[in-house]
């Protein structure tokens, strides 16, 4: 049996806090998940309230009320003054439905689907096997996209977790080179949307199953860019890939094992013309495995939720990407907690 590094410290005093603070995590995630149910954020954004009108608003118990409502103040999502709660800038840019920044279409998921799933992570870790409706069998993306009510809520949460990166890839790529641009596994279309916003002369597409285009181009519709932005229907593993000069995927390969992470790359090689781009978005593992709590969860989750997925680091990515023949690749971090690998052809 190898030893294990000795690793030499000071002597400091220590505290179970940090321990005690992750152990309860799920705590402080369940009063959020709450607050965005119940429209706490989205009655606060009318103007401040005392705790009788919200709890008469939102229909909750008086008992607990004002420990949910002060819970909120603690997390810095909602102020306090005088006996009135309003939203903090943070809740009011970011939580308020109807608001293009919303990000709750992903918590409300996270709420109704991964929390309970994730109760059996370590079955997960002892079997391989994934946790969550189709644990019995069944293909999840199947199911999902067979349900118009279901995929709707599944691509409005995809889009609020693409929204932040979305806008950092349309500020920091060099767009101005290109003319075409196709998101691979667009859902409902916020990156294609994003693109076409800040870049006019740039034709997007999204390219995602047949079920997808009626969500897709309502969104579209709804941001005034029918003539610039299109729907492209067809299913990435058995189909070629549509040619653009850059191709965007973004939470795709993690879904996948190695294999397939493989067959999508070099799909996306062949789709490219020479000097074309490559962009994969994901919440990247850091390359040492020690500091990106956020991407080693995120792969957990894949582990619940699909067969054989996992996430991976940029260096990883890079050399998938020189195997399949990209002649050079760069890792740039994005907001988010999100960074995009670039391959060039």
């Amino acid at each position: 049996m190898s030893a294990a590094p000795a690793i030499i410290r000071q002597q400091e005093t220590v505290t179970p806090d940090a321990i005690l603070q992750i152990a309860f995590g799920f705590a402080a995630s369940k009063v959020l998940f709450s607050a965005v149910e119940t429209g706490v954020f989205d009655q606060l954004d009318e103007g401040a309230a005392t705790v009788g009108e919200l709890q008469e608003r939102l229909g909750l118990h008086p008992r607990a009320i004002r420990d949910f409502l002060d819970a909120l103040v603690s997390m810095r999502l909602l102020e306090r003054a005088v006996g009135l709660y309003f939203n903090t800038q943070l809740a009011s840019e970011f939580l308020v439905r109807g608001k293009a920044s919303y990000i709750g279409g992903m918590l409300e998921m996270a709420n109704a689907r991964l929390y309970p799933f994730w109760g059996s992570l370590t079955e997960a870790l002892q079997t391989g096997e994934r946790q969550n409706e189709t644990k019995h069998g069944g293909d999840l993306f199947g199911e999902l996209y067979a349900d118009p009510a279901r995929l709707r809520v599944f691509l409005e949460a995809m889009s609020a977790l693409s929204a932040p990166a979305a806008g950092s890839i349309a500020r920091e790529f060099p767009w101005h080179n290109f003319e075409t641009v196709v998101d691979v596994g667009a859902a409902q279309g916020r990156v294609p949307v994003e693109l076409a916003k800040q870049h006019p002369h740039l034709r997007a597409y999204g390219f995602d199953l047949p079920a997808v285009r009626p969500i897709f181009e309502e969104y579209v519709q709804q941001h005034g860019l029918a003539d610039r932005v299109g729907f492209l229907p067809g299913d990435f593993f058995a189909e070629p890939l549509p040619a653009a000069d850059v191709l965007v995927m973004g939470h795709i390969l993690h879904d996948w094992g190695i294999e397939d992470k493989m067959r999508l790359l070099r799909k996306a090689y062949d789709a490219l013309p020479e000097g074309g781009a490559l962009i994969v978005y994901e919440r990247l593992i850091d390359d040492d495995r020690r500091a990106n709590t956020a991407g080693l969860l995120m792969s957990l989750n894949m582990l619940i939720e699909t067969p054989a997925g996992f996430d991976f680091t940029g260096a990883d990515c890079q050399a998938w990407m020189a195997e399949t023949g990209f002649r050079k690749s760069y890792v740039e971090a994005l907001v988010g907690g999100e960074s995009m690998v670039v391959g060039w052809k």
